[in-house]
């Protein structure tokens, strides 16, 4: 019974010195980071990505681009059509969910290609549109309206990219967006309300100037009534992505 109760406390001493010698994973499995190019457009970001093992985590992010003048609108807009739209403001969030593969070191370093599902949803303020009629009688009259509506995109793309530890600590990082693409569709509706009375005449060329309008990564129709234009958006939904993000592994 003696020897029992020594070996006992000889037992416990053994487990806990093979418990302090095991191996501890030093790699830290979280990064929290922003798209710090992405506030040159108003766009609020966060993303948070896991390390599953070695080569593959999941990046989950979220944006949000507060209320302001359509970026590069000029790039897709006559000089004379801009100015149709001069007050024209909008509003949108994404939401994002990218599964990374990576190549090297990896647990979150290296060269990555990363699938990806986006969600985006974008909605205007209430804008003044106008065109200008051109009447029988041979005069030209401008022709004021509202416009207000929203639509919204699914869509998935491939992204390529790569995420360095900047510090000793590895806790400091910076992950640059090389390139990636995405596509999908998108649905929406807009409407465009006017207090005169469209005549069938005043209709159809308010209906000619939407449409010539031409926004390029968009698919509509125009549906014109007395009261003004219907725009329905129901076609692809493409987008680009790049940039340069900061975070924190913990």
């Amino acid at each position: 019974m003696k020897k029992f109760l020594i070996l006992i406390p000889c037992f416990l001493f053994s487990e806990a010195d093979a418990q302090e010698i095991q191996p501890v994973s030093p790699e830290k499995m979280n990064i929290i980071k922003t798209n710090v190019t992405a506030y040159a457009f108003r766009n609020i970001n966060l993303s948070y990505e896991r390390a599953i093992n070695q080569w593959f985590s999941l990046n989950i992010g979220f944006g949000t681009m507060t209320q302001g003048k359509v970026p590069f609108i000029n790039s897709f807009l006559k000089d004379e059509d801009e100015k149709r739209f001069q007050n024209l403001r909008v509003k949108s969030t994404n939401f994002t969910i990218e599964p990374r593969f990576y190549i090297g070191k990896g647990y979150g370093k290296g060269f990555y290609f990363a699938p990806y599902y986006r969600y985006s949803d974008v909605s205007s303020n209430s804008f003044d549109f106008y065109y200008d009629y051109d009447a029988v009688d041979g005069n030209t009259y401008q022709i004021p309206l509202k416009g207000q509506g929203s639509t919204s995109g699914n869509s998935g793309g491939l992204m390529v990219g790569v995420q360095f530890f900047l510090t000793r600590s590895q806790n400091l990082v910076l992950d640059f967006w090389i390139a990636g693409a995405h596509y999908g569709s998108g649905k929406g509706d807009f409407t465009m309300t006017s207090n005169y009375v469209l005549t069938p005449e005043m209709q159809a060329q308010l209906k000619q100037e939407i449409e010539n309008l031409d926004i390029p990564f968009v698919d509509y129709t125009v549906e014109t009534n007395a009261n003004g234009a219907k725009i329905k958006v129901d076609g692809p939904w493409a987008g680009f992505r790049s940039g340069l993000s900061i975070g924190y592994r913990f």
